[in-house]
C-alpha cells in the first residue's frame, strides 16, 4: 500500500494508492507500508496492548530506506529561510496586528532582525496580506503563559491555507511610560490593552489610577502622544517608549516575571522538515463518536515516544452539535470538536509519519498545519 504523508494540507480520505495525487500548496511523502488494520477495541483494559501490537506489526513491515529517501520531494522554502543570518532576512516583509511598537512587531524583529514590518488592523488581515503577496510572512500570537490561548487565532489557522514555518517565544516585559516631564505622582489614568492592564494588576492597584482599555499597547502610546495627555501613562514595551518619545517611569511592572507569549510564523509555502535540529509539528483533526476514540488517537503518539506539547479543542463552527439517539436516555446533543495538537517530532522522522498514518484510521478529518523548527530561546 502506498501512503501519502501530507505536509500542510488536508489528508485525503480516499485514494491512498493514487499515483497522480494533486493538492495545491501541499507536499507529500510517498512511502510503502504493509497492510495492517486496527480492529475496534472490545476489551478496554487491553486497548494499549492491542495498539502496541498493531504498531509493532505495522512498522516492522516498513523499511527505513523508503522513509529516508526524500530526494524526490519538490523544494519549497528551506529551513535556512528561518535562519538567524541577517542577509537571508534583509528583504522579508512581515505582517502583524497592531501599530509600530506592538509586541507582535517585537516578535517579528526577534525572528527577522532586518525585516520590513507591515502593520494590519486585524489578525485576519495579517493572513490576507500574505495570501495577496503584500507580505512574505505573518506573525500570529497563539498563546500566553498567563492568559492562555487566543482561540480566535486557532480558528483562523483552519480557515486559511497558510503554513506554520516557525515559532517565536517572546518574554513580555511591561513598562510604565509617560510623556517627557510627567512624574509618577501626576498620573491619574493608565491606558493599555486589557490583558496588559490585568497582568500589571498589583502595580496599578498600588499606584491608585484609573484604567482605560485600548486595542493594543502601541495604540495607547500613539493616542497619548498625539493628544499630549499629560495625566496619562501607558503600559507598553520599552521599544514603544523609544519610538514615540516617552520616558520610562517604571520597568518590569508585570505581576509575574515569567510572562511568555508564543507566536507562530506563517507563510504561503511550507518548509521541508529536517532531523538535524528539533522540529515541532502542528495538526488539527476531528474524530467520530465512540468509546475510547480520543484515547486511541492520542495513543498513536505515546506508543512511538512522541511528546505532545499542546492539546487544544475547539467546537466546530459549521456543525457545533452532534445529535445522538440513545434508547435509554433519549436524544442527546453533544459538542463536536476540532482537536489541535503540537508534538515534538519532524515529519522527516519515520515515527511521525507512522503516527499520522495510524491517526488517519480514527480521524474523520486531518490536516497538518505545519512542521517547523522549535524555538528554544526566550
Amino acid at each position: 500500500m502506498e501512503v501519502l504523508i501530507n505536509i500542510g494540507g488536508g489528508f485525503p480520505q480516499l485514494g491512498w494508492g493514487q499515483s497522480n495525487f494533486k493538492h495545491f500548496g501541499s507536499f507529500f511523502y510517498r512511502v510503502r507500508v504493509g497492510s495492517v488494520s486496527v480492529s475496534s477495541d472490545e476489551n478496554p483494559s487491553n486497548s494499549t496492548a492491542d495498539l502496541q501490537k498493531s504498531v509493532d506489526k505495522r512498522e516492522g513491515s516498513m523499511t527505513k530506506k523508503a522513509l529516508k529517501d526524500l530526494s524526490f520531494l519538490p523544494r519549497p522554502l528551506s529551513v535556512t529561510d528561518f535562519s538567524t543570518s541577517s542577509s537571508s532576512r534583509s528583504k522579508v516583509r512581515i505582517s502583524f496586528k497592531g501599530l509600530a511598537g506592538a509586541y507582535s512587531e517585537d516578535a517579528a524583529l526577534k525572528a527577522y532582525p532586518q525585516c520590513e514590518t507591515f502593520p494590519c488592523e486585524e489578525f485576519e488581515d495579517t493572513f490576507k496580506a500574505v495570501e495577496l503577496w503584500l507580505a512574505d510572512r505573518a506573525i500570529l500570537p497563539i498563546e500566553n503563559s498567563l492568559s492562555g490561548c487566543i482561540h480566535r487565532n486557532y480558528d483562523l489557522l483552519l480557515r486559511h491555507r497558510l503554513h506554520i514555518v516557525g515559532e517565536i517565544q517572546l518574554a513580555v516585559n511591561f513598562s510604565l511610560l509617560a510623556l517627557p516631564g510627567v512624574r509618577l505622582e501626576q498620573l491619574k489614568r493608565v491606558l493599555s490593552h486589557p490583558q496588559a492592564l490585568d497582568q500589571c494588576n498589583a502595580f496599578l492597584n498600588k499606584l491608585g489610577v484609573l484604567r482605560e482599555n485600548v486595542d493594543d499597547a502601541a495604540g495607547a502610546a500613539q493616542l497619548v502622544a498625539s493628544n499630549r495627555m499629560m495625566d496619562a501613562g501607558i503600559v507598553a514595551s520599552a521599544r514603544a517608549a523609544e519610538l514615540y518619545g516617552f520616558n520610562i517611569l517604571a520597568e518590569r511592572i508585570q505581576d509575574d516575571c515569567g510572562n511568555i507569549t508564543r507566536f507562530l510564523v506563517l507563510a504561503r509555502d511550507p518548509i521541508i522538515p529536517r532531523t538535524d535540529k528539533p522540529f515541532k509539528t502542528s495538526i488539527v483533526f476531528t474524530l467520530d463518536e465512540g468509546p475510547g476514540v480520543l484515547f486511541k488517537a492520542l495513543a498513536v503518539f505515546a506508543l512511538r515516544d512522541i511528546s505532545l506539547t499542546k492539546i487544544e479543542s475547539r467546537p466546530q463552527r459549521n456543525q457545533p452539535l452532534r445529535v445522538v439517539d440513545d434508547s435509554n436516555t433519549g436524544t442527546s446533543k453533544y459538542f463536536d470538536y476540532l482537536f489541535y495538537i503540537d508534538f515534538e517530532a519532524s515529519m522527516a522522522e519515520p515515527r511521525a509519519q507512522y503516527a499520522l498514518r495510524h491517526l488517519q484510521e480514527f480521524a474523520t478529518f486531518l490536516r497538518v498545519l505545519g512542521c517547523y523548527p522549535m524555538d528554544t530561546s526566550v
